[in-house]
């Protein structure tokens, strides 16, 4: 009878195994958590396109995917400092199909009037008078949240009612239509990117980024005594974020226009069309670039200012940061200033992508961006979130609403499938956090 026990140099093998592994991820310091979510991000990604017969992971759907993503990412990006520092806010689609509502009305009203039809001043004005009015909501919000100390719940819930019922008001249900030309750039399309050569221009900026990040990180580890990554692995970071971004770019390149599109471009500048077809790519969207622009910025804030450092000590311990000189109700005001702001750029988007502004907008992409934030890493508890894993869990539910519509579910069951997920979420960052006490 053989002895079930594993043998000695199994043991051995397992365990020499186990290190190996602890000791690329402790020289890396690559984040066990996000490493995860990028994994079930890639499973999501495999079952969507076997179940769709191979149609998910293609460069159009995830090129669809990606603008798709950008409202919800950057809206995401303000809700982590929210959720940062223990409040919450549910008014964010109304926000954005308020302020949609009015630069959309304020693109075929006065400003037409003012500057001329087609002029450029249009979507610029139009997009500075949103910015303005999502500032004066969230911090309409945030004064009543920090001085007047009314719950943040209860507050964005009435914003929730309030704005919607006033995106109505404004034109008393009617959809305005269409929007101007310039504008439309910032919802992606064809004419809304930048194409093959200035995305692979994008690629090599990026990746010169990505060295130059890890050259100063090293440096500055140096000169303050901190121990440094082995050469070995910063040359694996370099290499793995170096890849990706010239593999997304890649598949951006890869999407052509449509041959309709292409032949009046064509028609209408002169340009002879082979017999094969003119084969003119997309390229990297312009609201991907501007969700991109947005997450490098908040990343920044949180990261490399005194109001970001501000923030995670009230989440954190609000008591203590209060004792320490913070002030706390002025911080609380600006981060929904910030999130205000971060809404309009979305309803930007939202309305560009539609070339109309609707009473629809924003319907619950609340639970969308929360459960972004969430399943990118950002707690519930306080004090714990980044900008980069609400970006991500951004991408998460935009892959599961792009897959089920691929597999022809109903839009209730999204919804159902989208609260499961936030559910799950919560109870896997519970998880979390009780094992990392």
């Amino acid at each position: 009878m053989s002895d079930p026990r594993p043998t000695a140099a199994a043991q051995g093998a397992r365990q020499s195994e186990e290190s190996a592994i602890k000791r690329f991820f402790r020289a890396t310091e690559v984040d066990t958590r996000m490493l995860g979510m990028l994994g079930a991000l890639f499973l999501i990604w495999i079952a969507f396109h076997l179940l769709s017969d191979g149609r998910f992971l293609t460069a159009r759907n995830l090129w669809n995917l990606s603008v798709q993503t950008s409202s919800v990412a950057i809206m995401s990006t303000g809700m982590v400092l929210i959720i940062v520092t223990r409040h919450i806010d549910l008014s964010v689609g109304s926000i954005l199909g308020f302020v949609a509502m009015i630069m959309g009305v304020s693109q075929t009203g006065f400003l037409a009037d003012m500057f001329g039809s087609g002029s450029a001043m249009i979507w610029f004005s139009a997009l500075l008078i949103g910015m303005c009015l999502g500032a004066l909501i969230g911090g309409l919000h945030g004064a009543i949240i920090a001085y007047l100390g009314v719950p943040a719940f209860i507050v964005t819930l009435g914003g929730l009612l309030v704005w919607r019922g006033a995106a109505w008001w404004v034109t008393s249900g009617q959809t305005v239509a269409p929007m101007d030309p310039t504008f439309r750039l910032m919802g992606g399309g064809p004419y809304g990117s930048i194409g093959a050569f200035w995305s692979w221009v994008v690629a090599a900026i990026a990746c010169l980024g990505i060295v130059a990040m890890l050259y100063q990180g090293r440096r500055n580890r140096t000169r303050f005594g901190f121990p440094q990554r082995p050469v070995w692995a910063e040359v694996t970071l370099a290499a793995v974020g170096c890849g990706s971004v010239l593999l997304a770019v890649a598949v951006a390149n890869s999407y052509a226009w449509p041959k309709g599109i292409v032949r009046r471009y064509a028609t209408a500048n002169g340009i002879e069309v082979p017999d094969g077809g003119l084969f003119i790519a997309h390229g990297i969207a312009i609201p991907v670039l501007i969700a991109i622009s947005v997450g490098i910025i908040m990343t920044f804030i949180t990261t490399r200012t005194r109001f970001g450092r501000y923030v995670f000590a009230m989440g954190g311990n609000p008591e203590a940061a209060e004792l320490a000189g913070i002030n706390t109700r002025w911080v609380t005001t600006r981060i929904f200033i910030l999130m205000g702001v971060l809404c309009a750029i979305a309803g930007a988007i939202s309305t560009a992508r539609l070339n109309a502004s609707t009473n629809a907008q924003g319907t619950l992409d609340e639970l969308l961006v929360i459960a972004a934030a969430v399943i990118g890493g950002t707690s519930l508890g306080g004090g714990v979130g980044t900008i980069v894993g609400a970006m991500i869990g951004a991408v998460v539910m935009q892959s599961l609403q792009s897959g089920m519509v691929l597999l022809g579910v109903d839009a209730p069951f999204q919804n159902v499938v989208v609260g499961i997920v936030l559910v799950l979420a919560v109870w896997l960052d519970g998880l979390y956090r009780r094992r990392s006490i």
